[in-house]
């Protein structure tokens, strides 16, 4: 495993949504903050988007926008067009016949057409990763020849599966395309980072002391680590390796061990039945008591009741584990 790739894992819940949305000027529609994250690609024309803070962005021909954290956002033909509210349909609904894709019709001008790719992910929050907390409220990829070509590829093949005619395998296909996409977006944003930048995700992933030591910590959390048995596989000094490590990722190399064990213990707990040895041993404790003072310490709660909690909400399916609803399937009510 790798930290990008876990950093979305821990998140993702439930099954993404997605559509190929049309609409011709005039129009304008406004998504509500929810719990999660959604993207728009441009497929053919142009627009603008219109986010909770900060000023308008100018969208063109396969430029990609990523909201991680859906603070609510406008989306229209023109920066200063009135915004309708978008009605959201979601779970146990037949769309497309798989519950993952509707192309919407939207907009009954007759001006300029645009065509898009719009999605979401539900994301539990309640444990973000920081190399997910770490990204500005809107990720604009502006098209540009010959940069992130599988990035590209992914938006192809995900175009060409939300088209008009159902295909066989089109459920599994768009469920992965999308997972896809998420990773390649994430990773386009950090790769576009400056070299110049010494601080933050983008330089520890590039960094490749910084990034052997995570990699090692996210292959085997139960291993012993030490900062000394980290610094030897990230190839520096004790010293070094702590200053480099604590300045780019933001916490010290055991604090974020630490972390990452809790985090991993926090989602057996939630969705497993492993006994809770298993959960010791599989984060890296010896006994179940050493597990249970370090869980409380993080979560200010045992370990059986954060368990007895978390059961209790996906059985009612009203607790903190219920996915929220995101824009997936557009269905804009018409200004009067």
């Amino acid at each position: 495993m790798d930290v990008l790739s876990d950093a979305v894992a821990v998140m993702r819940t439930g099954r993404p949504h997605s559509s190929r949305t049309r609409l011709r000027a005039p129009w304008g529609i406004r998504f509500q903050p929810q719990e999660g994250a959604g993207f728009h690609v441009i497929l053919q024309g142009s627009c603008w988007l219109i986010p909770a803070r900060g000023e308008p962005i100018a969208l063109s021909v396969g430029d990609v926008v990523f909201l991680p954290r859906e603070l609510g956002h406008g989306i229209a033909d023109s920066p200063s067009r009135r915004l309708a509210d978008v009605r959201l349909a979601y779970d146990d609904l037949p769309l497309d016949g798989d519950g993952l894709a509707l192309g919407v019709d939207a907009g009954d001008g007759s001006g300029a057409r645009t065509e898009m790719l719009c999605g979401a992910y539900r994301l539990d929050h309640s444990r973000a990763h920081p190399l997910l907390t770490d990204l500005p409220d809107v990720v604009h990829l502006p098209a540009r020849v010959g940069r992130h070509p599988a990035l590209r590829a992914a938006i192809d093949l995900l175009g060409h599966e939300l088209g008009a005619r159902p295909r066989p395998g089109g459920d599994a296909a768009l469920s992965g395309l999308l997972d896809l996409l998420l990773l390649y977006i994430l990773r386009a944003y950090y790769e576009d980072q400056p070299d110049e930048v010494t601080a933050g995700w983008g330089a520890a992933l590039r960094d490749p002391a910084v990034a052997g030591a995570l990699r090692a910590v996210h292959e085997d959390p139960a291993w012993p680590w030490t900062v000394e048995s980290l610094a030897a596989r990230a190839g520096l000094s004790r010293a070094a390796f702590a200053r480099r490590f604590t300045a780019m990722v933001g916490s010290p190399p055991l604090a974020y061990l630490t972390w990452w064990r809790m985090t991993i213990a926090a989602r057996l707990l939630r969705d497993t039945d492993l006994p809770l040895r298993s959960v010791a041993e599989r984060t890296g404790y010896t006994s179940e008591f050493a597990f249970a003072r370090a869980f409380k310490r993080e979560f200010a709660t045992a370990p059986g009741r954060y368990r007895a909690g978390s059961s209790t909400g996906r059985s009612s399916l009203t607790g903190r584990q219920r996915a929220p609803a995101l824009p997936g399937d557009l269905l804009a009510d018409r200004e009067q």
